[in-house]
């Protein structure tokens, strides 16, 4: 399971969404051998009063939070966080001085799915990769 949130602003993001979400969706299927059905992504475009960052940033800053469930290595998140810098850069012409992922991990049992806690369903994927 990996629940995906970006952030930007409005002008900037709303014409890429769709691209940036085959772009993500990529990258995550490939650090962390998810199934290529298993896309929960979330966009949160914003108005500039309300996105503020830091000097040295474009008006291309976007934030990623990728949430996903305890057991993936360090190997693999870094995997992911290469990939997601490598593509967004290449595919979406976003500098990697505008992107910022975070990624928060959480036990199964701290996530409620289909009516069950995390930890007692049955995955079709692993997800200690």
């Amino acid at each position: 399971m990996a629940q995906v949130k970006i952030f930007g602003l409005r002008e900037h993001l709303n014409p890429i969404k769709e691209r940036f979400s085959e772009v993500i969706h990529s990258c995550v299927v490939v650090a962390f051998k998810l199934p290529s059905d298993k896309k929960f992504h979330r966009f949160f475009p914003m108005d500039k009063e309300d996105f503020q960052f830091a000097p040295g940033r474009t008006e291309a800053y976007t934030v990623i939070e990728v949430s996903i469930f305890e057991g993936r290595s360090v190997e693999s998140k870094k995997h992911l966080i290469r990939l997601l810098f490598e593509r967004i850069q290449k595919e979406l012409r976003i500098s990697s001085q505008d992107i910022e992922i975070t990624i928060f991990e959480t036990p199964k049992s701290n996530w409620g799915i289909r009516g069950l806690p995390g930890d007692e369903l049955q995955l079709n994927y692993n997800v200690n990769v």
